[in-house]
């Protein structure tokens, strides 16, 4: 099945999307109970990381870049019924979390 992608706009700058995005993946998993952090490796200004939801791993990347944040998961068959639903919910909290405040 084909990953989902999601990208991002942003003001911020790369340093300041990267400070901001590097907590998130804990964050996430301390708000939704269902959402475990299996393998989270930041290199440089990409993170590649597994996590668990609803008994399925999900695995993806995140690459912060000076203008954008891509940010691409790969589903098991079980969870693609939820990629709108995914999309919608990563498109909403990577725009809260890129606000420039």
């Amino acid at each position: 099945m084909a990953p989902i992608v999601v990208t991002i706009p942003h003001t911020l700058g790369k340093e300041e999307a990267l400070r901001r995005l590097k907590p998130a993946l804990g964050t996430a998993s301390q708000t939704f109970p269902l959402l475990k952090v299996h393998h989270e490796v930041w290199s440089g200004d990409r993170v590649d990381f597994k996590v668990g939801a609803l008994g399925q791993m999900v695995s993806g990347q995140v690459t912060v870049g000076e203008r954008e944040v891509r940010c691409e998961l790969t589903l098991p068959w079980l969870l693609h019924k939820f990629a709108a639903v995914t999309q919608k919910v990563l498109t909403t909290r990577g725009q809260a979390l890129l606000e420039k405040k």
